[in-house]
This record gives C-alpha cells, structure tokens and sequence, in this order.
C-alpha cells in the first residue's frame, strides 16, 4: 500500500447548449459528477466538484471568463501542492474549456488569476462542437432564437419538473416544422408555446427558469461563434496547452424513423411521438453539410476515420450527428469514448429500465430522464462505458505510468 497521502483532483463542470449548473432545483451533471466521483474515490484518491453557472447562449469568451473565476476562487491558490485541476466540458462547455486552457488566448485578465493553469491537468470535451454545427447557423435566425428559447424551457422543465404540457409542445412542434418558412404568426405561436411551458410550472422555480430562458434571448453570442463559418477562425487561434491531457467523447443517433418499436411507445406515451419529432427536426437541421465548411478537422480525417469506422464497422457520413452537433465536429485529442448516443444521453439523460430507476430512487438518486426521444438506445451500460473512459483519462492525466485512456466502444 502507497505511503503518499491521497491526490486531490479539482473537477470543473461546464455545460453547453441546452445545459445549465443547477436549476430548479436540478444539477444538470449530477449523473456525471457522481459518477467521476465515485470512480476516482474508488482509485484510493479525493475529490472536489464544482458546476459553472453560465448564461446558456454567451459568447465562448464569456463563458471562459466566468469558468476562469470559478476556477480561480476555489482551487486554493496558495497551496504548495493544491492538486491537479480537470476541466469537463459538454457541447460549447467544452469550448470554453479549451479556450480556458489555451496558452494563445486573450481573456483580458490578470495573468496572475490564471496562475493555476500550471496544474490542468486535463481537458474533456463531451460531444463539443469543435468545428461548428449547422443547427447554430439556424439559431441565429429571427425564428431560429425563439426556438431556441422554447427548446430550452421544454429541456428545463421536462428535466426538473416532468412532463410538460402536451398543448404547448404540440404547438411548438408544429411551428417548429415549419421553421424554413417561418412568418411572423408562427414566431407569435413559439412565443405562445413558450409561454405555455413556463405557466405549466410552479411558483417556486418559475423565476429561476424564466431567468435561464431570458438569458438566451439578452445574449446569443455563443450561437453566432458556434456556427461552422465562425469556428473555423477559433479552430485557427486556439492552442493546447503542453503537458495537458486533451480528451474527447463522440456520439452518433441513428437517422430519424417511426420503427414498430417506436410506433407502439408513442401509442403509449402521446409525449415520445412529439419528441420525436422535435428531435427529427433538429436531426435534420444538423445534417446540412457545407463542403467549404465541413464540421471537421480535415488535418486528422483519416485518424478520425479509423476511430470511428472501429466503433460503428464504417465511416459515418459527412451529415451524421447527435442532435445537435455533427460526429465529426466533436472530435479532439484523445478520443476516449465512441457511440450510438444523442446530444443528451452522453451526460446521462437517457431512458433507464424501471428496476434501475426504482434502485436510484430507492438510494436517494434522482432517476435517469430522457425527453430527447432519438431512437439511439442508449442506457446505463453505455453511460457507465463513457464515464469508465473519462475517468481513465483523468487519472492517467496525473500518472503517467498508467496506461492510460483507450477508445471505449459504446455501440
């Protein structure tokens, strides 16, 4: 048994599009903190967790900053030996993250308050958006921000509260399909169906979510960044810092369809037919594919290739995404974890079979949700592969001698 006295690693959780810290009440990474946490406990070492609590649409910029001073403020600064410090991000977290690290950038801050970037030790990107999505070039659109309002308060709400009033979303679903040729009376219909959310919940957390909703609507900076024209010139500017694990997950759903399985769930549950065609649409907007602008790193595409041909038996296409985010725009560094999964189901918003939800209740844990119906299939066994994989990649990050994090295959 070692004589060193246990490692104390400093986890830092960013979220992204869709996400927030903690809301209503809800950690948004409460199934992941826990879960690095217990595995990082079991390699005999400690740990402390902390969530940023950032406007959901900012600029990337922004975003860091206020990582940066989070970071700042907790890591214990004078400690002789503070322990290493990981950064976790989701989707655009993960971009702040790497902007956070990178030894290029421009934060307009003290030097001094960034002294800790002595100790990152890693950096986790989750299904980022690495070289843009085509779904952001649509959220900049008139019609495009209101959808992304009422996405986001159907996320919070049916996260925190359950489901949602089936009225409202049937509205917003149906202005949604027509958001090619939006005028101005189905803008007024996805304000009304927004509106119809937030009535829908109590009075308790209403100010909080509708708080997080105006946020997107006062600044949709991070959409603007995020768009495939845009990342090109951060892809150009940003740099890893040396010695700094970098670490990537990656997650394709299959394309959208009605199979006999899916047909009888929404016999069922009137909630998964309408989820399902949100997510269509979104799968749909994010397929579109620019050949000037690819959502890809063409320096590593045939590395890339072989990474994800080993996982799904072949290449995915050019338009095959989670959602949200094309595969081959989430993929940097290290790829530690590939799978069929959606932008949702990687940090653990997944349907979980009735046993291993009445286990988590049971143990005081709040039960995994999943209002993102993708078809993808992906349950605990995948989200237990994910996270083995992150935390492999974290504790090699500080041992060297390990062997450190290998591709898990997740399909």
């Amino acid at each position: 048994m070692s004589d060193n006295p246990p490692m104390l690693h400093r986890v830092y959780f960013s979220p992204g599009m869709f996400g927030f810290g903690r809301l209503a009440s809800y950690d948004y990474f409460g199934h992941l903190d826990r879960a690095l946490t217990e595995r990082l406990r079991a390699a005999g070492d400690q740990v402390e967790t902390y969530v940023a609590q950032l406007s959901p649409t900012a600029s990337i910029r922004r975003r860091a900053l206020k990582l940066s001073k989070l970071v700042a403020s907790t890591c214990d600064p004078d400690a002789p030996n503070g322990g290493p410090i990981h950064l976790v991000g989701h989707s655009t977290g993960g971009l702040d993250a790497r902007l956070l690290a990178s030894p290029s950038a421009s934060l307009g801050v003290d030097p001094a308050a960034l002294a800790w970037r002595s100790r990152l030790a890693s950096v986790t990107t989750i299904n980022a958006p690495h070289f843009g999505t085509p779904l952001a070039s649509f959220f900049t659109t008139v019609s495009g921000e209101r959808v992304l309002r009422a996405l986001s308060a159907l996320t919070v709400i049916a996260l925190t509260v359950g489901s949602p009033s089936l009225a409202a979303v049937s509205a917003l679903v149906a202005a949604f399909g027509r958001v090619d040729r939006l005028l101005g009376l189905e803008v007024k219909v996805l304000d009304r169906a927004t509106e119809a959310l937030l009535r829908g919940i109590d009075d308790a957390r209403s100010h909080e979510v509708r708080a997080y909703v105006d946020a997107i609507k006062g600044d949709a900076g991070a959409m603007v960044q995020l768009m495939p024209e845009a990342m090109d010139l951060f892809a150009a500017g940003i740099e890893d810092q040396p010695g700094v694990l970098y670490q990537s997950t990656a997650s394709m759903a299959p394309p959208p369809s009605m199979s006999p399985r899916e047909v009888a769930r929404t016999l069922i549950h009137p909630m998964n037919a309408l989820s399902n065609a949100i997510f269509a649409i979104l799968y749909g907007i994010t397929s579109r594919y620019d050949e000037r602008y690819p959502c890809a790193d063409p320096r590593a595409a045939a590395d890339n290739e072989r990474v994800l041909t080993r996982a799904f038996g072949r290449p995915p296409g050019a338009r095959a995404n989670d959602g949200v985010v094309p595969i081959h725009s989430q993929i940097w560094g290290k790829v530690v974890w590939v799978g069929y999964g959606d932008h949702l189901d990687v940090i653990g918003h997944f349907h979980d079979d009735a046993p291993s939800r009445r286990r988590d209740i049971a143990g005081g844990l709040p039960p995994h949700l999943d209002w993102l119906r993708s078809g993808s299939d992906f349950d605990r066994a995948r989200f237990e592969s994910l996270v083995d994989a992150i935390a492999s990649g974290l504790l090699s990050s500080v041992a060297p001698t390990l062997s450190g994090a290998s591709l898990h295959v997740g399909s």
